[in-house]
């Protein structure tokens, strides 16, 4: 630690500290605009300038100039730092004097009023007038992909964006042009970014110049109320605040989670505002002659009870989809369970992860942020890239900070970072064992669904599991065996046990011919289901499973209601309603409440409060939110010891498409547009 001296306090921080983050320590306000925490420093907007007596006779740039760096006074006294001195005030008036020679006076009409650092930094630190009367410099308006707006005779070339696409998103799609008056920031050909993170660049620009496309010149920020809640378009769980007008989701952006997604979230989660609107459920519906009909809620409910009374208990079924809450889910299983049928899955997509094997089998073990921590990985059936781009910017990071060997089984793909392929197929695991290094530390690896979504799943993960131990990967502190879910909704359903009883049917078997007569689906629209069932959907969309089904039952999105969720490394946490459903749409806990009286099986609850308490009654460790509950590492060595022959056809990609793997991206004609660019290689030209 190094004393030093602030504004005549002194405080104790690293040697490695900068003068701002040592400012910062001692409660003082230091502006910025080039400066992030969380990427490299760069030290060209200058407006951190600080004084440091005994340096140089001149304001200092505070982010550029580390603590231990700092000489002592003549006496051996604490090196002192002034943040509000006469030279500071003046030096910061002229940067922002500088910085507003060519910025436009577009603050009316521009969508960053209200929230923009320059605004705020002009008001705090700037004059009243300037000395400079030259026409200001304009810059043509560059496209750069559907999501993100460009107003470049904004820019005040922070470089922000730059640093961003390079060291977090890994692609490098921008960079700077020219020198001087001249320098633009851009994409070189004018082409479409080229991450699942892009949208992030227009939160961290300081200035209009970046602001998201899809949104332009919808609302103010004033006008909008802030809900907390947690992402369901993968299974990360990024921490987001769903901002609203009325009954209208406006936009959607992230909260700082350092344990989960930091501060960013990707594309298909902050841009499918618009699948939230269109193709909705709002009504009630029942077939009738092969054509759906508008239907009250009784008479829905009353062509479900007459269908179930003259089922067999043993072909009734149930399917949940990929975005439902916990709590949905463990209503359905308790209906399902007491209508008399084992027929309950979670796993739409044939994945062969069971909790009877143990929770640490089904868990992102390491955790998203002890990433940080390994020394090693290997990726098997897995593009972390397409299915959880956030965590995936977690192993750039990781990357990025040094000696981390990567190897991948699988695909080959962009990663956006080097890596070493060691195959295609389950056939080289063992290849792998026996060429890993032995010296390792803290291994890891991370199992995708492609690996456990095929026939032999089962055995495959048993072999990973064997792989996982032979490579020193379990030990005491530390379980590096992970894996990667898709579904937000997948491991708080196999928490619950939303899975087969003994004897009963998974969700391949009941969908194909010959299986379940009568299937509840909830929002599972990844699957197809066989004619000859009767299918009762609860969803949100008119999607696959709306239009497969004999009854329909609109249920609120994840905006439009309070749930608990897991996420991949099974965190739990609680998502808040921000909005109401539209139409007669409800919450899908209520209509399985409601139904289970007209099937005279009443659930034990009338609020989410009292299901909540059940939940938590029958599995503990959905009372502690936001806190990960280690699993035992026992069930590693016990999947392990399971075995089972595996083929040799390659491991595939769990995720096509990365944007549109759900029915709210597939709603979505900012996701459809993303689509087609990325499919055409982001060559797609300004319009």
């Amino acid at each position: 630690m190094a004393k030093l001296i602030v504004d005549g306090i002194e405080i104790d921080v690293p040697a490695e500290f900068t003068l701002l983050q040592a400012c910062e320590e001692a409660g003082k306000e230091i502006p910025r605009f080039c400066y992030h925490e969380r990427l490299s420093i760069a030290g060209n907007c200058r407006m951190c300038l600080v004084e440091v007596k005994g340096g140089p006779p001149k304001p200092t740039a505070s982010c550029a100039m580390a603590v231990k760096d700092l000489r002592p006074g003549p006496n051996g006294e604490p090196p002192v730092v002034l943040t509000n001195s006469p030279m500071v005030k003046k030096a910061r008036e002229g940067v922002m004097e500088f910085l507003l020679i060519n910025h436009p006076l577009d603050c009316p009409i521009c969508d960053q009023g209200g929230e923009c650092d320059l605004q705020d930094q002009a008001m705090a630190y700037g004059v009243d007038s300037s000395r400079f009367a030259e026409n200001k410099h304009a810059v043509t308006d560059k496209y750069i992909g559907p999501l993100v707006k460009t107003s470049m005779n904004r820019c005040i070339h922070c470089t922000r964006c730059v640093r961003f696409t390079a060291e977090v998103a890994g692609t490098s799609d921008m960079g700077a042009i020219g020198r001087g008056e001249d320098m633009e920031i851009t994409t070189y050909l004018q082409t479409a970014m080229k991450s699942e993170l892009s949208g992030n660049i227009a939160d961290i620009c300081p200035v209009g110049a970046l602001l998201p496309k899809p949104q332009n010149f919808k609302a103010r920020p004033w006008e909008l109320n802030k809900t907390p809640a947690v992402d369901v378009m993968d299974a990360v769980g990024s921490a987001i605040r769903v901002d609203t007008r009325g009954r209208e989701v406006m936009r959607i952006l992230p909260r700082v989670n350092e344990a989960v997604n930091e501060e960013w979230i990707s594309d298909k989660t902050r841009q499918i505002v618009d699948g939230l609107r269109r193709q909705r459920l709002d009504r009630p519906y029942v077939r009738e002659n092969g054509k759906l009909r508008v239907a009250s809620w009784g008479e829905a409910f009353g062509v479900i009870a007459a269908r179930t009374k003259a089922t067999a208990s043993e072909k009734i079924g149930a399917l949940a989809g990929d975005l439902v809450s916990v709590e949905e889910m463990f209503a359905l299983k308790q209906l399902v369970e007491s209508l008399g049928s084992k027929n309950l899955d979670c796993r739409q997509d044939g994945s062969k992860l069971d909790p009877a094997l143990g929770r640490a089998s089904y868990i992102f073990n390491t955790t998203i942020a002890g990433i940080e921590e390994a020394d090693a990985l290997v990726i098997v059936g897995s593009n972390p890239r397409k299915e959880a781009p956030v965590l995936n910017a977690r192993i750039l990071k990781r990357k990025r900070a040094g000696k981390f060997m990567t190897g991948v089984i699988g695909e080959r793909a962009d990663l956006t970072y080097a890596y070493e392929h060691f195959g295609a197929g389950p056939e080289s695991i063992a290849d792998f064992v026996s060429k890993a290094p032995k010296d390792v530390a803290k291994p890891m690896m991370i199992v995708g669904q492609a690996a456990l979504a095929r026939p032999d799943g089962k055995a495959v993960l048993a072999a990973l599991a064997k792989a996982a131990l032979d490579m020193g990967m379990v030990k005491d502190g530390w379980n590096g065996f992970n894996v990667l879910h898709t579904a937000a909704s997948r491991v708080g359903g196999l928490d619950v046990g939303f899975t087969p009883g003994e004897g009963g049917l998974d969700a391949i078997a009941m969908t194909n011919p010959g299986g379940a007569d009568l299937i509840f689906n909830l929002g599972a629209d990844e699957i197809d289901i066989a004619p000859g069932a009767f299918v009762v959907y609860i969803g949100t969309h008119g999607d696959r499973g709306a239009h497969r089904a004999d009854v329909i039952l609109p249920c609120a999105a994840y905006t439009e209601m309070s749930g608990l969720y897991a996420n991949t490394e099974g965190r739990v946490q609680r998502s808040d309603r921000a909005c109401f459903p539209p139409g007669d749409a409800r919450e899908g806990w209520a209509i399985l409440r409601a139904l289970s009286d007209v099937l005279g099986k009443k659930l034990p609850y009338d609020s989410l409060g009292a299901l909540r308490l059940a939940l938590v009654a029958a599995h503990p460790q959905y009372g502690a939110v936001d806190e990960v509950v280690p699993a035992e590492a026992g069930a590693i060595t016990a999947l392990a010891g399971l075995g089972g022959a595996m083929d040799k056809t390659p491991f595939g990609s769990a995720v096509d498409d990365f944007y549109l793997t759900n029915p709210i991206a597939r709603a979505s004609a900012v996701m459809a547009e993303c689509s087609s660019v990325a499919a055409g290689g982001y060559k797609q030209a300004a319009e």
